[in-house]
């Protein structure tokens, strides 16, 4: 199963670091198979520049990336991303083609924006809250919850809850047994609710 996560300029480094390490760690530690191929997409596939000056290469850009089975949308500073009409298409051209689509932290705007979400309960941030509310009013923005799974579509708090979200995913698609297995290898306090 193909994992693309979407980071861009300033995406806040736990927000794609944590999903990645679960997804790439339940492959590990899976006996005889592996069930995840998780990569990193940039818009250009150039050097990205996350938050405090971080710099990551993505393995594959816009143009060039496999097909994406669970697209994850990341957060950090948006603002600028929020904006850019080609980037807002294809998460909503990616998402049409996705069997699962979730975000970390504020992702959950991106998402609003290319309208994969329209209506869902959802969350974010703790500190985002209150805009995401104001800025899409027909969504349903739950608070106090490390994630929201609304079937096809989950979104997580801030930034670690990233990674309780992505455990939550391995245990969706796979087994409760592989995401407690990965949460040990990560010596992380899985939260499950």
């Amino acid at each position: 199963m193909n994992v693309g996560i979407y980071l861009y300029h300033k995406a806040e480094v736990l927000d794609f670091s944590g999903p990645f390490e679960v997804f790439s760690t339940a492959s590990r530690v899976c006996q005889n198979d592996e069930p995840f191929n998780v990569f990193l997409i940039g818009e250009s596939g150039e050097t990205v520049i996350a938050r405090a000056g971080y710099k990551v290469v993505p393995n594959y850009s816009f143009d060039n990336h496999p097909n994406i089975d669970v697209l994850i949308v990341v957060g950090g500073d948006h603002t600028e991303e929020i904006n850019k009409a080609h980037v807002i298409d294809w998460i909503h051209q990616q998402a049409k083609k996705a069997s699962l689509v979730a975000s970390v932290c504020t992702g959950a705007f991106l998402l609003a924006k290319a309208e994969v979400l329209q209506s869902q309960k959802v969350t974010t941030h703790w500190e985002d809250i209150a805009d995401l509310k104001a800025m899409f009013t027909t969504l349903d923005v739950i608070e106090n919850v490390r994630w929201v799974d609304e079937g096809d579509i989950i979104t997580s708090a801030g930034i670690s809850a990233g990674i309780d979200m992505s455990l939550h995913i391995v245990s969706k698609l796979h087994s409760l047994d592989l995401a407690e297995k990965t949460a040990r290898q990560m010596d992380f306090d899985w939260t499950k609710s």
